[in-house]
């Protein structure tokens, strides 16, 4: 059979939540498909760093725009373009006027399926939903063959507020290879990465926006001790914000920022304790990385996070906008290093249990096969 030619429309393509669940998925169909990836942002593809060289993959820069003012004549242009794939996936708001595009044209002869994937929100709705967003969602999402969401609190929002029918909301929760993270970490993997004797060191893996919160942990780390110190992973606007509150808390000198770092597995297993402090979350692919690598959690009540631990560990959520809370809980786990390990060890069992990738790659092959008329999707080979 044929490779099937799947199109991906993304808000960004730098790497984080739901590009890496989505580049562990193309690796894994492997000749099965050929991808092509366009992004909102047109700049923001550092996730394809990721990607295995073998698979076949394009970044065209003579598609239709993904950002723009909606109108049916930048709509026409998606048409066209849609009928030479297989299968589209779109992936969070900022894909959403291809999702318009395709539902509006849906008579169109020659058009292949499309499946929408919802991982979450920015700043601009952490507190309220906006009101024209979730209209816009309600009537693009009409022809759509899937909405694919991770989190019971997505579910519940595509149900109630974007009205979809139970039979188009598929909740797959995401996955890892756990086995990977139960190697010992390498120490070079991390560049610039010193440690002394009784450090204790405070590891996150987050895009730095606005949404992350990071200032809210700086403080909190640099309130726990000055045997702290803080590893932060990833890219992003709100750098220079983060180092300005590192520079005012008194802990620059101890705020480690290497940028983005491919393959977490390798590294993650070098922090003491992994923190969220995010204003909103879903269902963080990070959070099940560094609970398969043994650590312990404190993280900001958002999402499905207080689920997603260890019951040992849900006293180490706390409400969000409790930001000395928040902190008491990482002060106590930077002075006992016994409840470290128990509570890490505990996050490990039930990792290896629940959030294991076989069941989530399985689930998306026949998803993605079933569109298609293909029954499940290969594997790679």
């Amino acid at each position: 059979m044929k490779p099937a030619k799947i199109l991906h429309l993304h808000s960004t393509f730098n790497l984080g939540g739901k590009e890496a669940r989505a580049v562990r998925l193309m690796n894994h169909f492997g000749n099965a498909a050929e991808h092509v990836i366009l992004s909102a942002e047109p700049n923001s593809f550092s996730a394809k760093a990721a990607i295995d060289a073998k698979i076949k993959v394009h970044f065209p820069t003579d598609a239709p725009a993904l950002a723009g003012k909606p109108a049916l004549k930048r709509y026409r242009k998606f048409v066209t373009y849609f009928q030479q794939f297989d299968l589209i996936l779109s992936y969070n708001w900022g894909a959403m006027d291809g999702v318009m595009a395709r539902t509006l044209f849906s008579r169109v002869a020659g058009l292949p399926p499309l499946i929408h994937h919802e991982d979450g929100f920015n700043e601009d709705e952490q507190q309220k939903l906006n009101w024209k967003r979730n209209l816009f969602r309600k009537f693009a999402l009409g022809a759509a063959d899937s909405l694919v969401v991770p989190s019971q609190q997505l579910s519940r929002i595509a149900k109630e507020v974007w009205k979809q029918p139970d039979g188009k909301i598929q909740q797959i929760p995401n996955g890892i290879d756990v086995k990977r993270f139960e190697k010992k970490p390498q120490r070079g993997a991390i560049p610039g990465f010193k440690t002394h004797q009784d450090d204790v060191v405070v590891g996150t893996l987050a895009g730095l926006r606005a949404i992350k919160n990071l200032p809210r942990l700086v403080r909190a780390c640099a309130a726990a001790g000055k045997n702290v110190r803080l590893v932060i992973v990833g890219e992003g606007p709100e750098k220079a914000a983060i180092i300005a509150e590192a520079e005012r808390c008194g802990m620059a000198d101890r705020l480690l920022m290497p940028g983005f770092l491919a393959d977490p597995a390798r590294y993650v297993g070098l922090f003491d304790i992994f923190a969220l402090s995010s204003d909103s979350e879903q269902f963080p692919i990070s959070l099940i990385e560094a609970m398969a690598a043994g650590l312990p959690v404190v993280a900001t009540d958002v999402g499905d996070i207080a689920s997603m631990v260890s019951q040992a560990n849900h006293g180490f959520i706390k409400p969000l906008g409790a930001d000395e809370k928040f902190t008491e809980a990482l002060i106590t786990l930077v002075q006992h290093e016994q409840l470290r390990e128990d509570l890490g060890a505990q996050n490990r069992v039930k990792a290896q249990a629940e959030y294991n990738e076989t069941k989530m790659l399985a689930r998306y092959a026949l998803l993605y096969g079933r569109a298609m008329g293909r029954g499940s999707f290969g594997t790679a080979k």
